[in-house]
């Protein structure tokens, strides 16, 4: 208990260094304000009409949720967990002096995103110590999901623009060659050539929110539903393609309706269209591609390996 006290000390009094971004030592601080600059004052305020006016904004607000689904999935595990030879495991002290100098490196060169994940390996490290080898087995996963609590900001940029981009190209293929339609691009940058409409597809429709639920998702998933890592990584691997998936049906229907009923019709449809339902047709693809990935993967025999190493009884007498 009382390194786990002083390790969330340190980084509450010298968690980040960034004082020019916000002006606190603390490490929490830092990533509150990375998720929205509002976030703190709202906490404070519980102030639900200045919620809902900012979280549509807020690209960054799962990094909040994630702690308390993990705790969710922790209460999940509770048996297995408490049913684990639980021992002092003094080499966990190794991780977590790793974990110091990661952090310790990380505050002086001002990356204090760094400075999360050593936070985090830290408490896992503590775990370790106090609870044993076979804890950490057992509790790698859901531990592994507060990665997701580390807010990217000017650093998903990278990735928001190649979405934006590969979107706008999928957009372009389908409208020319698969509907008829005819869109040309410029860049991130979608055009009617007779002048009826155009859309930029910005950072806010690059699909980076919905990719986000979806690997969060299918990560949960697959580590619950299997035990098998092959598939739980496949699990996590088709999010990306589901994201894009259910991205480019959002953006198809905003071109179809803008070919229809022109620039008004398409901005209707950008904005959610009726009741909302375009906002989540993003997620539909990827919920149902997840559930029928799924449902294909728990029909899939084990290994033969597996089968020999679950006590499979062998087709051969031995002769006494």
């Amino acid at each position: 208990m009382a390194l786990a006290a002083a390790w969330l000390a340190l980084f509450r009094f010298v968690g980040s260094s960034t004082l020019g971004y916000v002006h606190s030592p603390s490490l929490l601080d830092f990533t509150l304000d990375a998720c929205h600059p509002n976030l703190r004052q709202w906490l404070w305020t519980l102030d639900v009409e200045a919620l809902s006016h900012w979280a549509g904004q807020a690209d960054e607000l799962h990094c909040v949720l994630i702690p308390f689904v993990v705790l969710g999935l922790f209460w999940w595990k509770r048996k297995e967990l408490m049913g684990v030879r639980h021992e002092l495991w003094w080499p966990g002290l190794a991780g977590l002096a790793g974990a110091l100098l990661v952090h310790m490196f990380a505050f002086m060169v001002q990356q204090p995103r760094l400075s999360i994940l050593a936070f985090f390996a830290g408490l896992y490290s503590l775990m370790g110590v106090a609870w044993g080898r076979a804890w950490l087995r057992a509790s790698f996963f859901p531990f592994f999901l507060l990665a997701f609590c580390v807010p990217l900001g000017d650093l998903g940029q990278v990735v928001t623009f190649n979405l934006r981009l590969l979107v706008c190209r999928l957009v372009t293929w389908v409208s020319n060659y698969l509907l008829a339609i005819d869109v040309q691009r410029e860049g991130t940058i979608l055009i009617n050539p007779a002048g009826n409409y155009q859309y930029e597809v910005a950072a806010a429709c690059s699909g980076m929110r919905s990719l986000i639920a979806t690997l969060g998702l299918a990560t949960v998933f697959g580590f619950v539903s299997f035990q098998t890592w092959w598939k739980r990584g496949l699990m996590v691997v088709s999010a990306f393609p589901f994201a894009i998936l259910g991205n480019l049906a959002r953006m198809l229907a905003i071109v179809v309706a803008a070919e229809i009923w022109g620039q008004k019709g398409g901005n209707y449809v950008h904005e959610g269209g009726p009741f909302g339902i375009v906002s989540l047709l993003p997620y539909i693809p990827a919920f149902f591609g997840l559930a029928l990935l799924g449902n294909w993967l728990r029909g899939r025999p084990p290994p033969p390996s597996a089968s020999a190493a679950r006590g499979k009884p062998s087709s051969s007498v031995r002769a006494t």
